[in-house]
């Protein structure tokens, strides 16, 4: 039994209210006391304020289920269906021109243009790996990954043809990024015989190489004659190492399984050691015992002498939890669990409040800001909301109005459809808008579940309102200023073994005018990097064309006139099946929310709730609507159960789906699929945590 202490009327976590009390205030000089009394004073405010939005989400979806009833089998005209969106306020009016007002904004956010790591906070040393992602070798990532266009490297050790192909891949990156004033990269015989043509991108010497700047991201070139890799270059290069994940975001929510205070606790003291700067994790590798622990920073000489420091880290995001959840580590007064996005406001901004008063080894945000991203908010008010809470956050923890500023996932349909409004209402502490591909179809398809059969899951990325909510995201946040003064992101690259691929595609996102953009590792964060070298995100956002309208971005992906066979509803079906029960199983049984899960054709992807959100709701549809029946869907997860538990024959510690049929795992999975209708915007976690718990409690 999990042992509950009283604070101010609130029961909490021993262990929760311990780690504020020993290890938080006692550092900022707050007293505990008068904390609790106005964190429940706080809740008194905004607990029915959170409960009457999701509320407000219900009242809201019943009248469009309605209309999709009432106008069932004719053509949604555009103009009528808009009509009637603003008439029960799911549109609201555009709130005029306006810019954005936030400040002290670190460059990272700002100014400069480059990758974004999303890491499960719960894992210490995926958390450690990703804020060290701030450099990273290219040496290392064009050799072990399909980037490399050469013959994978032969087993037994190094292979020297795979090594002196990655080191002409190198050449050719600094020749296009740094240009010599004549002459190539590879024609360079050391340090002492470089000449750019550009003298301004050369920073200074670090203690291993050179440092040079290009589209405000470095590079290092480390020089070592005596080490395996430069005693075999004519130049003594050994390395290149690019400056890569500017920005990471620790995520308490969609990639992670946190259920109870058990959980919480390991996120926030994870966070705090982020934070704190002593976070440090040892593992077992080749027999040895390994410890992780936060980079240092990059030290440089100037070409007249002077001494400075870049950030070894990335700046760190957190990313709270949305409105919809509760959890039982704190209960209020009345007994329910405390709304757990307001939970996560307090307890990380508290923690984050080491740094913004200087109590922190590294640092964080050089200028006292606190970096919060929010999630799946729907609409204006749902972000006033969140402006208001932020605001008696500030108030509670003493700190400056606006110190924490906000995130906001453009992944909700409400909030692309009224994106300028939603802006608004946080104006003066935005930093980021992200749009979200997963969340924003499984939204598109619970929105407007009653309005017929949606198409299949692949023909989705070529929907009309797929590229109208791409373009007119970036659009929106350009115009009201967002360039120069925060970020406009793009999603994940979900497939981290794919990096071939991802190095020919994901520059697309720069050219749409994302100054960053989500990758899966600090492999494809270094990776990536090069992107933007090859382009200046910042003079292609002068050029894009202004927001488009909203006919394409409510336009609904129905199956029009689909008449699909047999074979095709039964490979669609088997996809979703085999992609929900290779996600749920490890959700449900081991606590993980985010890893790389292997699809229908066997290829990892990276998959979270998001993902999930698509997969159950695209069943349900499809249930609803007749084209497939309840046979077939138990059909198809016992025949997917039976492949996803040979793709996880491998793990001793796994339980097989087949012949526990009746255990959370699969009962979660069915749970999802047949109860997917009536779920709250068709999220999963309310399934996922119920069925967590019960495999908890054991």
């Amino acid at each position: 039994m999990t042992d509950m202490i009283d604070r101010a009327g609130l029961q909490v976590d021993q262990r929760l209210a311990d780690l504020l009390e020993r290890e938080v205030f006692p550092v900022l000089g707050r007293d505990p006391s008068a904390f609790w009394e106005g964190f429940a004073k706080l809740l008194d405010e905004f607990a029915p304020r959170n409960a009457a939005l999701l509320k407000t989400r219900e009242e809201l979806q019943e009248k469009i289920d309605a209309w999709h009833t009432d106008h069932a089998g004719k053509p949604i005209d555009q103009g009528e269906y808009q009509s009637f969106l603003k008439d029960i306020g799911y549109l609201v009016p555009e709130p005029g021109d306006f810019q954005i007002g936030t400040q002290n904004v670190d460059p990272e956010i700002a100014t400069m243009a480059g990758p974004q790591l999303v890491v499960p906070i719960l894992n210490a040393r995926f958390l450690l790996n990703a804020a060290n992602a701030r450099w990273g070798s290219l040496y290392d990532a064009l050799y072990g990954t399909d980037a490399l266009d050469a013959p994978p490297a032969k087993p037994g050790g190094y292979d020297e043809e795979r090594g002196a192909a990655v080191i002409a891949r190198g050449r050719k990156v600094l020749d296009e990024t740094l240009p010599l004033a004549s002459g190539s990269w590879t024609d360079v015989t050391g340090p002492d015989a470089i000449t750019l043509a550009d003298p301004d991108q050369y920073i200074g010497e670090t203690e291993k190489g050179l440092l040079f700047r290009n589209n405000g991201l470095h590079i290092e070139v480390v020089f070592d004659p005596d080490s395996p890799i430069g005693k075999t270059d004519k130049a003594g290069i050994a390395d290149i190492n690019m400056e890569a994940a500017l920005t990471t975001i620790a995520d308490c929510e969609d990639s992670v399984a946190a259920v109870d205070g058990e959980d919480k606790l390991l996120a926030y003291t994870n966070w705090l050691g982020i934070i704190r700067g002593d976070l440090q994790e040892s593992f077992e590798k080749g027999g040895k015992t390994l410890t992780r622990k936060l980079a240092r920073d990059k030290t440089y000489t100037d070409s007249d002498g002077g001494e400075h420091a870049l950030p070894g880290r990335s700046m760190m995001f957190v990313r709270n939890v949305g409105h919809l959840m509760t959890n039982p580590a704190i209960r209020l007064a009345d007994g329910g669990e405390i709304p757990e996005g307001i939970m996560d406001a307090v307890f990380t901004s508290a923690i984050s409040a080491l740094d913004v008063e200087g109590h922190a080894e590294y640092g964080n945000s050089k200028h006292g800001s606190i970096y919060i991203v929010k999630p799946k908010m729907h609409g204006p008010k749902e972000c006033a909301f969140t402006n208001d809470l932020f605001d008696a956050v500030e108030d509670l923890l003493g700190l400056k109005r606006h110190t924490i500023k906000v995130g906001v996932m453009d992944e909700e349909r409400r909030t692309s459809a009224n994106l300028s409004a939603c802006i608004h209402a946080v104006k003066d502490r935005i930093v980021f808008i992200n749009t979200g591909f997963l969340d924003r179809t499984g939204d598109e398809i619970h929105t407007s579940m009653r309005a017929g059969p949606m198409m299949r899951k692949g023909e989705m990325k070529s929907s009309a309102w797929l590229k109208a909510y791409e373009a007119r995201n970036v659009g929106i946040g350009l115009a009201h200023g967002l360039s120069g003064r925060a970020q406009i992101g793009k999603g994940m690259w979900a497939a981290p073994d794919l990096m071939g691929q991802m190095m020919i595609e994901k520059i697309g996102h720069l050219r749409a005018g994302a100054n960053t953009a989500w990758v899966p590792s600090p492999t494809a964060a270094t990776l990536h990097a090069l992107h933007y070298h090859q382009e200046d995100v910042f003079t292609i956002q002068k050029g894009l064309p202004d927001a488009a309208g909203l006919d394409d971005l409510l336009t609904i992906p129905l199956a029009q006139g689909a008449n699909w066979s047999e074979d095709e509803i039964r490979e669609e079906l088997d996809n979703n099946c085999q992609g929900l029960l290779g996600y749920v199983v490890r959700w449900v049984d081991a606590g993980v929310g985010c890893s790389k899960v292997p699809d229908i054709n066997d290829v990892g992807l990276m998959e979270d709730r998001a993902t999930l959100r698509i997969s159950s709701q695209h069943i349900a549809n499809w249930l609803l609507h007749g084209v497939v029946s309840e046979e077939q869907v138990m059909d198809s997860l016992t025949r997917m159960a039976a492949k996803v538990d040979e793709q996880n024959a491998g793990d001793p510690d796994y339980m097989p789906l087949i012949g526990n049929e009746d255990a959370p795992a699969f009962s979660a999975a069915k749970d999802l699929i047949f109860k997917g209708v009536e779920q709250p915007s068709g999220y999963t976690e309310p399934l996922l945590h119920h069925w967590r718990q019960v495999k908890k409690a054991g």
